[in-house]
This record gives C-alpha cells, structure tokens and sequence, in this order.
C-alpha cells in the first residue's frame, strides 16, 4: 500500500503539501466567476517581485496589473494562507490574474526567463488556472472524506482530453478576463491557447467518450474519478507523405504537461511472472517474478458553473532504483544494467503498441494490468481510510462503483478477487459477492476481433494467480450452466458451454467431464462396426485419390503406392484462449450497450445466451457528448445565436432547452445569422486546410466531412468511391453541364489507421492519392476537391465539425456500436448521411426523417446478403465496375491498388467477397447523394433542416446519460459542495 494512504489530499491522501498548504476548512476554494473567489492566491505578487522579470522581457509589455496598496510582493504560499480568510469577497479580474501569469512566468518556468514568447505564456497561463483548479479540487475531496459518499471509478484505457485551457477557464467562466489579462501582456488568448498540444491519451470514441463522461461528472457534481495510463509518446503523430500514412512518435510531453501534479508519494507495486504457493495460514502467496511501481499523475477535471472539481488519475511506471545494476554499468554493460528499468518504463510508453508479436502481446497485457492493479489497490486504499479501523468488506460495494470501458480494464475482476482473498482474508463466496456486486461493464463493439481474447499460456506465464482466479470463475460459470439447462439433452448443453465458457478450447474440469459426454446408446451403429465403417470409407478415399494422382500424372497406379502411405499432416490444435468479453459479463452486476440498436444486437446475438441466462444484467445507454466543449467552446458564434433567440444560455447545462429553435425555424432572420455563422466557421477551415494540407478551398463550397478512425467498416472507402464516380461524371461532362449538374463540394476526410492495419493504410493512401490528381485538374477548379487532413486529433475536430455541412456516418449497418462524432456533428447545425446504424437510428427519430439522408442496407439483412454473395448471387451495379476500372485505368497515379481493388471482389476468402458491403450499398449512396446536392442548391431548405438538427440533438448530450449511468448501474447521488 503507498504511504501516503493516511495523508489528507483528493481522495486518496495524495500529498497536498507537495501543492497547497493544508487548510482548515472546505471553505478554501475558488468558485466560478459570478460566484466568490480567492483574491490573494490570483493576486499573488505585485510589483516588487515582478521587477526582475520585467527588467529581462523587454517585449513583455504589460498593463498596470496591481494596486499600490497590493504592490506588496508575498511567497504565493502564504498568499493563498491569507486567502482562506478572503473568499467571498473577489472576483478575479483581469488584473490579477495577468499577475498570476507573470508570477508563473517568474517562478515556475520551464523556459529560461529572457523571452516570453507564446509557449512560454501558454505554460505560465496553464499554471495560474491549475491553481485555482487545485483550490477546488482540494474543498470537493475535503468534502467527499467528510461524508464517506459512494463514489464511482471510470477506469479506461483512453482518455481523449484535448486541449484543457479554453475547457478549464470557460467552466470557470473566467474566458473574458484571462483574454483581457493576455493582451495586457501583449498576447492574444487564441494564439496562447493554440501552443497547447492535445493529450495524446487515446486515439477514438471510446477515449473521447471517457472524457466527455468526466466533463458531465464534474459539472453534475457526480463523486467520480477517471483512471487511466500516461502514455509517454501516445498513439502515434500522423503525418501524410507521398506514400500515405507515416507514423512518428507523439511528442505532447516534450515540454512538459502543466495541468498534472506528479504524486511521487503515491505509488502501487505490481507484479509480472513469478510463481503462486500455499503458505502455511492456507492462503495463496504470489512471490518471485518482475516487479515494478506504478506512480500516480493527477490532472484536475473542473465542472462547469460549479466548483465540483474531480480527478483524472494516470499511472506511469518505473522500477526501484535498486533494480540499477550499478556493477554491469561500471562494466561497461550499459543495456544490461538498466534492463529493468527500461522494461518497466516502456509499459506506459505507447497506446496500444502492436501486437503481432508475443513481445508486443505482453507489453498490451502488462498495460492491462497495470491500469487495473494500481487502479483497485488506489481504490482499496481509499476506502479502508475512510472506514476507519472497522473496515467491513460487505460495505465496499455500498462505497465502491467500478465500471470498466470496454474490456481492457477487465482484469479488475480477478485483481479484485486476489486482493480480497490472498491480500484480505475473505473467502471465495464473500469475494465473489463482492466483485459482482461491484464492477460494471460496457460493450463498445461488436466486431468480434474486438472482443478481446488473451492466449491462456501467455496469460499464466505473466499472471499465475489471476489464471488460477480465472480458472476458479470458469468452474463457477460451469456449474450454473449445467444447473440451468440440465443434463438431458447433452447437445444443448456442449453448445452453451461452447458458446458461454470464458476458457476457449480448453478441456472441461475432471468433475464436469463425464457429466456432459454424450450417451452412446443413442446411436444405432455399434462402435466396432462405425469404427470398421469409417476405416472402409478412409481406404477407399486413399485408392480414389491414388488413381486420379496416376491419372493425373499419366502413371500406373503401382508407382505412386508409396505415396499413398503417405498421411496428411495433424491439424493442429486450436489455441487455448481467455475470452475477455465472457468474464466482463461472468463477474459484472451490469452489462450495458452504447446505442438502442448495439444493445439489442448484444442481447439477441453477441451476448444472447448470457442474456437468456441473467436478463437483469442487461441495460443500455446512449452515448452524449458534452456541450460544453462540443458547442459552446468550440462553436462561440452559433451558441451566441442560440442563447439569443431561446431567451438564455441555460441549455449549455439543459439541452432540452435546443428544442425551443423549431418555434423560430422559418425566421429569416435567424436563417440570416445561421448562415452567416456556419460561413465564418468555414472560412477558418480554409485557412486551416491551406496550412496544413496546402491546398486552396472556396468556404462557398459544401463542406463535406468524414472524420473518425481508418477502418474498413466504417467504409472511408464508400466515400472515396462515391467522389471517384463524381469525379468520372464532371470529366465526361462540358464545364456548363459540370456546373448545372454538381454542387461545388470540399471533401475532408481525417483519421488514423493502426500502425499494423494494412487495408486501412492502403485506403489513406488511396484518398491522398484521388485528392493529388483532383485538386490539381483545372478543368474541375472548385467544383470538387479532396482533403485529407493529417493527425486528426480533437483540436481539429474543434475546428472542423463547426464548419461542416454534411457529415457521413456510412458503416456498415450493425457494426458501429454507437459513434459520438454524428451527435457532435448534428449538434453544431450539420446534416448527417448515413446508414441505420448506430447512434444514426436515434439521432434520425430526434431530427426527424426529412432532415437525415438515408440509405442503404439494415442491420437485420446484413447477414443474408452475405450469403448470398457466398454463394454467388450477387451482381454488382455497372456505375461500381465502372469506378473500379476507372481507377485501374491509373488515373491517380502508379500505385497499385490490386489488393484493395480485390477486397471487394470475389465470393469468398479472408480479405475478399466485399464482407464490408461496399459494392451492395454504392448504388443506393450515390443516388442519396444526389438528393443532398437537390437540398444544397436550396438554401432556404438546407438552413431548416440545419437548425432543426440542432434542435433534436437535445437528447445526446453526456450528461443525460451520466445521470441514467449513476441512477441505473452506479448507484450514486450528486454531491453539492456547500
């Protein structure tokens, strides 16, 4: 356990004195703007102090700041001392918080001190809002210890933050004074917030949802804290070439990371290999092995219009110092010597590192574990501090609320079971009790490459304890099985304990094997007589295949009779596997989807003899997004119409409150506005575009947007084949015809493949490759063009989903879960095109039908037009063909694109037969298509239908299914801070 489990600071005793100076009372926190706040902590020095400063940074030109009377320079710490006594009576301006900038600037630099250039603002503004966030996060754990309340843990493997400054002082509503504070020290707040990197902590939605859910946590005054790992160098930095896709490492920590305080006195140990005995108490020791600590870094999650101030805890590892091998070095063994330390370094180095090798396997499982280890100890520790010293286990679920993202956090239930049983001394039955009762589960896919399973060799060399644990769990899992479907009929039971078992082809336990062999006397034939049956039947295929080699050959059959002795190789056995997705349902009191139509799919399909089994567990929960950041930061001119004509601003906190724009729907005027809006928002696309992808779009032109992850489902493919025929069409026409016929469009598409994804890099490729040969033909001008926009990450997303008109969400039916960027993108006024798919299914009954353009095939058909290619009935339209020969002519450039071009192709064959359906639906996207230019052309029509879209979003906002997470599974209430 870290020492400092019985120190006062968040939740966990993390150190505050390494931050604040202890206070006396939960009154020491900064509120927000209209409310009270600390005057002498923002105030901190005056004059006197800032004389050296201002005596180095000839540039800095700055704006009386502070009084006579407060000139007085103080250490901030006894600052902030006084200012427990000052609370409600100051609300910082922009005078005091230029001082807190400069203070910082002074005294916690990360730059030498002669300039202060826009980095260096960026990290001395950061710094002065961190310590009004640190006051606030202080007084809410203050508040939580005193009243022992249940809390929730988001555990995660992404958390996809963004960009914090703009965040963080708009929940403050403290914008407009830290711009005025800025340009009295000659910056603008837009070009300082522009030096911020994005936290490169996840990749897709699943990490973008996890901070939407702590954004809406916070500002709900939910008690939670989201942990996760802090990965040094992140997914990957994207850059585009000539050849496509180019990963290099993120470097969003070279500077530094101003919003996190390091807790060096809290960290967990966590242990690899070794070996599990019985120790003479009877308990089972887990000892031997690879050990390393995981250290804690907090990073303040501010709620809007409150103080409600929670946590983001992210581990890093490292191991002991002593784990230095001082002698190798001195040897001249330099790698040796720091082996240990660099395998325990790398665990946090990268999301998801790539795992086709079984390195690559085991450093993705040591993250696994990692996150959950040191998560669930931090936990414990918490909550044995606030039982005091009668800690009673059967409490822990009455105070504890664990819900797992996805399966990566999965194995929380065996951590949690060894540490109750090996750790804890309870038994089985209570420990069980206690894990189910706890821990929660969310789906997020139901592509089963993405249901995780984990080879069980692997699993038992890296954890011993937990596949013993996990074994245990299996048997449990066995017994109710057979306790539910009985013995009778023996084929029903070997398929549910097939289709339900978490250990995949591994031998039933010796107790369970002979209840579930099948009774011989249901077959006719004696065995002897099968048994002399099939070797008849064996012989007579070898002679068969005997004479047709001969024939073959133009040979007797006598000179190949050695080669009929010959027997064919033993097909192997298949792997034995840990089915990650069973557990998470085995040892969770909840199960939920992110989208009606997911969860229905995860009842009746993914998971339907688990539902059949425990109907109770099942549940769903539409994702949101948080308007804050996703409207109202981001999109500063349409939420100043909105506010406008609904008569207030409460629907940032009350999203119901957007469905109030369809009384004024027809107004001219708010069309006028509208539009104007969504302009100036393109207008800053264009420039973008122009920095960063080098090309010139027209902001008249349609935006159209597709930005999310590179993957053959989501059919980024579809897209480019649709601008491909576009592109075919415009050539064959006269430039009269091209304009009558095509609306001018700017195509962007953004996203990342995985490193290892072959298909989706040849896809980027392919997109750069039209947009190369496209943008540059001056007979098509600014009727189309083609961007793809490289290192999609969400401070782009800020920029672009603004600016869009339409956005395509055009996967599959039935294989996206959920999506949230189609709620983000309908919230800021953009129509969407898409499949019934998804989210797509619900944000189509809010928007209403008219104003969602629809096609393609439903969930429910998939599967059946699948077999139907299988078996060779299906015929691809001629305008598909046509577009495959079209770009097989070479028209955008050598690169052969045979594989992608086969993988629609074909009836049959891993990569082959169009499993994606691509061909199926092209015919039906390209005439949807159609209709989207008809609507465009009117803009009077394509304005309603924009409005109205923004109007229905109401429903998609995170904090609706925040509140449904903590009444339904969590179980939790809001906590006010008084």
């Amino acid at each position: 356990m870290a020492s400092s489990a019985t120190m006062r600071f968040s939740a966990t005793s993390t150190g505050a004195e390494a931050a604040l100076p202890r206070r006396n009372s939960v009154a020491g926190f900064i509120g927000v703007a209209a409310r009270s706040s600390a005057k002498s902590r923002l105030r901190f020095i005056g004059r006197n102090a800032n004389l050296s400063l201002r005596r180095r940074m000839s540039s800095f030109p700055v704006v009386k700041c502070v009084s006579g009377s407060e000139a007085k320079a103080q250490d901030p710490v006894a600052k902030q001392q006084e200012a427990t006594t000052s609370l409600s009576s100051f609300s910082p301006d922009a005078s005091s918080i230029a001082s807190s900038i400069k203070y910082h600037a002074e005294f916690t630099p990360l730059f030498s001190p002669e300039n202060f250039d826009l980095p260096q603002a960026f990290l001395a503004t950061a710094q002065s809002v961190r310590d009004a966030l640190i006051i606030n996060w202080n007084a809410t754990y203050d508040y939580y210890e005193k009243l022992n309340v249940k809390q929730a843990y988001y555990l995660s493997m992404e958390f996809l933050q963004g960009r914090a400054l703009l965040n963080a002082i708009g929940n403050l509503e403290l914008t407009g004074p830290h711009a005025e504070a800025l340009s009295k020290l000659g910056h603008k707040l837009e070009n300082v917030a522009y030096q911020e990197p994005d936290a490169a902590l996840g990749n897709g939605g699943l990490g973008r949802l996890a901070s939407c859910f702590l954004d809406s946590l916070a500002t709900l005054n939910y008690p939670a804290w989201g942990y996760g790992l802090r990965y040094k160098y992140g997914l990957f930095k994207q850059r585009i070439t000539k050849d496509g896709q180019e990963e290099v490492a993120d470097d969003w920590l070279e500077m530094g990371n101003p919003w996190e305080i390091i807790r060096n006195d809290v960290s967990y140990p966590v242990k690899f290999y070794g070996k599990v005995v019985s120790g003479s108490d009877g308990k089972k020791h887990w000892i031997g092995g690879e050990d390393i600590k995981a250290v804690a870094h907090d990073v303040p999650i501010p709620g809007y219009k409150t103080k409600t101030t929670i946590n983001l805890r992210l581990w890093s590892t490292k191991a002991a110092s002593e784990e230095f091998d001082l002698s190798a070095f001195n040897a001249g063994r330099h790698t040796e010597a720091s082996e240990a330390l660099a395998n325990a370094e790398k665990i946090c180095y990268i999301l998801y590192p790539g795992d086709e090798s079984i390195e690559g396997k085991i450093l993705r499982l040591k993250q696994q574990y990692t996150l959950c280890s040191a998560s669930l100890q931090d936990i414990i520790a918490r909550f044995e501090r606030r039982s005091g010293t009668n800690v009673n286990w059967e409490e822990f679920p009455e105070k504890v609320a664990v819900q797992m993202n996805d399966t990566h956090p999965t194995l929380c239930i065996p951590e949690l079971m060894r540490i109750l049983i090996d750790v804890k001394g309870l038994s089985w039955k209570d420990a069980w009790n206690i894990t189910q009762r706890t821990v929660a589960y969310t789906n997020h896919t139901v592509l089963p490459e993405a249901l995780e399973k984990w080879s069980l060799d692997l699993m038992q060399k890296l954890l011993p304890r937990h596949i013993e644990i996990i074994e245990m769990i299996d048997e449990e899992l066995i017994r109710t099985i057979i306790a539910e479907y009985g013995t009778e009929n023996s084929d029903l039971l070997e398929k549910k304990l097939k289709e339900m078992r978490i250990l995949e082809n591994v031998e039933l336990p010796a107790e369970f094997a002979d209840i579930v062999v099948k009774s011989k006397e249901a077959i006719d034939i004696p065995s002897e007589e099968l048994q002399s049956s099939e070797q008849a039947e064996v012989e007579e295929r070898k002679d068969d295949e005997v004479e047709a080699v001969a024939k073959k050959n133009g040979t007797d059959e006598s000179s190949i009779e050695d080669e009929k002795e010959e027997l064919p190789e033993p097909v192997p056995e298949p792997p034995k596997l840990v089915r990650m997705a069973n557990l998470c349902v085995v040892g969770g009191h909840a199960v939920n989807g992110v989208a009606e139509i997911h969860s229905e799919i995860v009842k009746d399909e993914v998971f339907n003899a688990f539902y059949k089994l425990w109907p109770e567990k099942f549940q769903n929960k539409t994702n949101g997004v948080t308007p804050r950041r996703w409207i109202r930061f981001c999109n500063p001119d349409l939420s100043k119409i909105i506010t406008e004509w609904i008569g207030t601003e409460d629907w940032v906190l009350n999203t119901e409150k957007l469905a109030e724009l369809r009384k004024f729907v027809d107004n001219e005027d708010l069309q006028v506005q509208w539009r104007e809006a969504k302009r100036s928002n393109k207008v800053k696309v264009a420039a973008f575009i122009r920095e960063k992808a080098g090309y010139s779009v027209s902001p008249d032109a349609m935006f159209d947007i597709q930005v999310k992850r590179i993957h053959e489902y989501k059919r980024q493919l579809l897209n480019i084949f649709g601008i491909v025929y576009r592109y075919k069409k415009m050539k064959e026409m006269s430039a009269a015809e091209r304009k009558a016929n095509f609306v001018p469009r700017v195509c962007i598409f953004g996203g990342k493949a995985f490193a290892t994804y072959v298909q989706a890099k040849r896809i980027v490729k392919f997109i750069t490759d039209v947009g190369a040969t496209v943008n540059h033909d001056p007979e098509i001008g600014d009727l189309l063009k083609v961007v793809f926009v490289p290192d999609y990450n969400v401070s782009v997303a800020e920029m672009l989903i603004p600016a869009s008109e339409l956005s395509q969400h055009i996967s599959t039916a039935g294989m996206e879960a959920s999506g949230t960027s189609n709620m983000k993108f309908a919230m800021n006024g953009c129509i969407l095109i898409g499949t019934l798919d998804g989210a797509n299914v619900e944000i189509r009954e809010e928007v209403g039908a008219d104003n969602f353009f629809l096609f393609g095939a439903k969930a429910h058909e998939i599967a059946g037009l699948r077999k139907e290619r299988a078996e060779g009935k299906f015929v691809p339209d001629p305008r598909f063909e046509e577009v495959k020969e079209f770009v097989r002519s070479g028209v955008f450039g050598s690169y052969n694109y045979d594989e992608l071009m086969g993988s629609l192709e074909g009836n049959e064959g891993f990569g082959r037969a169009d499993y994606f359906l691509v061909g199926k639906d092209f015919p039906s996207y390209i005439e949807c298509q159609e209709k989207v230019d008809e609507a465009y052309r009117n803009q009077t029509k394509w304005t309603r239908m924009s409005i109205l879209n923004t109007a229905g979003s109401y429903k998609f906002s995170s904090d609706r299914t925040i509140h449904e997470y903590a009444r339904e599974i969590w179980n939790i209430e809001p906590v006010q801070l008084p």
